[in-house]
Parts: C-alpha cells; sequence; structure tokens
C-alpha cells in the first residue's frame, strides 16, 4: 500500500492510543503460566501481540473474550503447557519469539518457533547462547529463526550477564528461570525496560552500577487482572508531530510513563518540546499520565550513553524531529538498531536524504544537520512499522506529498495510524487509503 501524506497547517485533537504491547505480550505469557483465569483488560488488536496468543492457543492456553471484551487467559501452570501440533509462527513479532523460547525451553517436548521474512533475519543466538547453558538444546539457521527447541525439566540455574542491552533477552532468561532448580539471576550493565521483573515481583539488587535480577526456580505465578496502559512508543510520533507542524495542540491521555522507556520524553524537553505532563497515576502497577504537546521551535542534542536503551524504538521519528531542529544532533552507541526489524539506521538515513535531509551515517548511529529543508518525494518502510510512521510525521512537515511505499506495516502496532493523522490534520478520510 502506498500512502499519500501531504503538508499539515496543524495539528489539532486527542488520540486514544493503543494499548502497549510490550506489557501486553508479557501479560499473556504470565497469564498463561498462572495458576486460574487471568484478565486483561485493553489487549491490544494490533498485529504483533495477537501472535503472541496464537502461539499461547496452540499450546493449549484456552484464550476467549468476555461480553464486555476483556481477554480471559485460562492458565494452565508451570506444568501445563502442551505440545504444539505445528511450528508456532510468530509473525513479526521478535518479542513473542524471544520470550516464548525462553518457557519452551523449560517444557519436557520439542517446538519450533517461525516467522515472517523480517523476523527470520534477527539475531537469535543472542537468546539460544543463555538457554543452551541453563540445558535446552536450541537449534537456528545460520543464527536466525527458524529456531528449535527442545525443553528440558528441570533447567539448570545460571547466572547470566548480558552481553547487550536487551529486555528480551533479559526476559527470556527469567522466563527460563522459572523452569530450573534453584535461583537463575541476569545482570546487566546498562538498564532496559523493566516491564518484566515488574511484572513477577522480583527484587532487584543494585550493586556497583550493575542491576541483579533473581527469579526461583518453581516460582508459582498467581492468576489476576492485567490492566494495560496506553503505549509510549505510539505517542512518539504525536509528540514529535505535535512539536514539529505549527499551530498545533494534541493530547494523549492515559499513556505509560515507565521510566525504562519514556526517556524520549526527556530528550524532546531537552530540545525545548513544550510537552505537558497532566494527572500523573498509577495503572496496573505502571505509571501513567495524560500528555499535552503543543508546537515548538526545537534545537539539536547529543544523544548517546546509557538512554539509548530507554528510547531505542523511538529514535526513527527522534530523527525526523531532529531535521526541523535548530543545530546537529547526533545520536550514537545505537547500533542496535542495525538488527530491528531493518537496518533502521540505514533506513531513516535514505529516506530522510531523499527527503532533503543532511545525515551523516556511523556505525552505531547517525548525525543530522538542522532546519533542513523537506520536500516530498517517495520514500520506504522497508516493511518496518515504526519506519513507517517515522516517515509519516515526515510528511506532515515536508513540502508539497510524500508518499509512503508499504505504509500498511504500521498494523503491526498501530491500526488506525493513518486515519488518526488525517482526523488530525482536518482531512476527509480516504475510503480505499
Amino acid at each position: 500500500m502506498i500512502r499519500r501524506v501531504s503538508q499539515a497547517q496543524s495539528l489539532l485533537g486527542l488520540v486514544e492510543l493503543p494499548p502497549d504491547k510490550s506489557i501486553a505480550h508479557r501479560a499473556a505469557l504470565l497469564a498463561a503460566l498462572a495458576d486460574g483465569t487471568s484478565r486483561l483488560v485493553n489487549y491490544p488488536s494490533a498485529a504483533d501481540p495477537q501472535s503472541t496468543l496464537s502461539c499461547l492457543r496452540q499450546l493449549g492456553v484456552p484464550i476467549y473474550e468476555d461480553a464486555h471484551g476483556i481477554l480471559v487467559v485460562e492458565g494452565r501452570g508451570l506444568e501445563g503447557l502442551r505440545a504444539p501440533n505445528q511450528p508456532l509462527d510468530c509473525g513479526n513479532s521478535g518479542t513473542t519469539m524471544r520470550l516464548l523460547a525462553g518457557i519452551l525451553a523449560g517444557q519436557p517436548f520439542a517446538s519450533t518457533l517461525v516467522g515472517d521474512a523480517s523476523l527470520s533475519r534477527r539475531p537469535m543466538e543472542r537468546i539460544a547462547a543463555p538457554l543452551r547453558q541453563m540445558g535446552a538444546v536450541v537449534t537456528l539457521t545460520d543464527g536466525h529463526a527458524p529456531l528449535y527447541v527442545q525443553g528440558c525439566r528441570p533447567l539448570r540455574n545460571i547466572t547470566y550477564r548480558l552481553p547487550v542491552p536487551s529486555a528480551q533477552v533479559k526476559s527470556c532468561v527469567l522466563l527460563a528461570g522459572l523452569f530450573a532448580e534453584g535461583e537463575t539471576t541476569v545482570i546487566e550493565s546498562v538498564p532496559s525496560r523493566d516491564h518484566t521483573e515488574r511484572m513477577l515481583g522480583l527484587n532487584v539488587v543494585e550493586l556497583n552500577g550493575e542491576r541483579y535480577l533473581t527469579v526461583q526456580g518453581g516460582m508459582r505465578i498467581p492468576a489476576r487482572t492485567w490492566a494495560i496502559p496506553r503505549d509510549f512508543s505510539a505517542a512518539a510520533f504525536f509528540l514529535v508531530a505535535g512539536t514539529l507542524v505549527p499551530d498545533s495542540e494534541i493530547r494523549l491521555p492515559g499513556v505509560g510513563l515507565n521510566p525504562s522507556r519514556s526517556a524520549l520524553l526527556d530528550v524532546l524537553r531537552a530540545m525545548g518540546a513544550n510537552i505537558q505532563v497532566e494527572n500523573e497515576r498509577v495503572y496496573g502497577g505502571e505509571p501513567i499520565a495524560d500528555l499535552v504537546v503543543r508546537s515548538s521551535t526545537l534545537h539539536g542534542v547529543q544523544v548517546a550513553g546509557t538512554i539509548i536503551p530507554n528510547l531505542i524504538d523511538e529514535i526513527p521519528v527522534l530523527a525526523v524531529a531532529a531535521t526541523c531542529a535548530h543545530g546537529r544532533t547526533e545520536i550514537r552507541d545505537a547500533a542496535e538498531l542495525r538488527v530491528k526489524e531493518t537496518d533502521r539506521i540505514a533506513a531513516m538515513a535514505e529516506n530522510l536524504q531523499a527527503l532533503g535531509a543532511r545525515v551523516e551515517v556511523f556505525d552505531d548511529g547517525l548525525a543530522i544537520e538542522g532546519r533542513c529543508r523537506l520536500r516530498g518525494t517517495t520514500v520506504r518502510s522497508f516493511d518496518d512499522h515504526r519506519i513507517a510512521m517515522a516517515m509519516g510525521v515526515a510528511g506532515l512537515v515536508a513540502e508539497g506529498e510524500t508518499l509512503i511505499e508499504g505504509a500498511e506495516c504500521a498494523r503491526i502496532s498501530f491500526p488506525g495510524f493513518w486515519e488518526v493523522l488525517d482526523r488530525l490534520a482536518g482531512r476527509p478520510i480516504p475510503a480505499n487509503p
């Protein structure tokens, strides 16, 4: 699908963002392992979290919606999953594949995890290595999916120091630790998003600048109601759009503001963005608030170091913001972007340069000279939802019309994104976009 986006005069309105898919994945997995029936309030309809539900159903977990639209998951406990009769299709979801692999490592059966072409290019040795240390047999194809797991119960407990900052690798090992003898500890030198340890209720010890996370093998997971807040990563596109497009005011209610996820808010404010945080509260164990963004002038910044894991998914749209800022913005220590759904460093550089931006590319990031005159042209999504939506924001400030090839991939995390952009810009929503 080609989506046409033209320069906007203003953006006005309220956006009900989709639920946070990182939390949704984890809530579904923990509910499946729980003793009893859990309820998941505000579970997203986006493709990635639906892939997790599909895999869990193949493992024998009853999942359905009640009369109020609440997702009901009948937990099987730690011992109740059953062997799938076909490969588990994770779609485009790296979270599904990596976290589920940790659970499957502790099962008394074999299973195979597969994904789409994009997921099949992403590195999986990073989870295979610790799972093999714990006693599972894990086979890859040149370091990638398909991922074959022959489980083992009980697994060996290990102490594992993360070689890269990765919430998915951390979560994989912690979930496998539920099926190990004794205590399994993960050590992270650079903090990453902390939803898994929060949701498992783990004690975290901080020592000499490192975090030690320990899970007890055989720990029972009680059934409960999980309330899923709205996705900060989805909010990011509107925080940038509302800042860049003149005469704009966008309200974003109920956005998750977990400190390990919301670093973009701090960076945008440091650049001069006018973003108000209102009605701060706790929802489902996570901090949330209502955000209001208004147009403002930005200046360039340096972004690097330990903050990077806490805004890694938001860097594509941050790069768009940098094209309109005064001065130079440099983003470093972000080599992980090269092994996402696509090489996001290369993809953003190609697209922004096509629009007229001045971009310098590094192995681990980008430098962008601000106050570029962006001109509409044809850009590519590279089948990456965050690239597609970042280009949608760029199209709102570029002169003329921007054509985004492969724009339909936005549905992976944000069904209806393009219609929301049209509504905020006061444009009629096309019947067949």
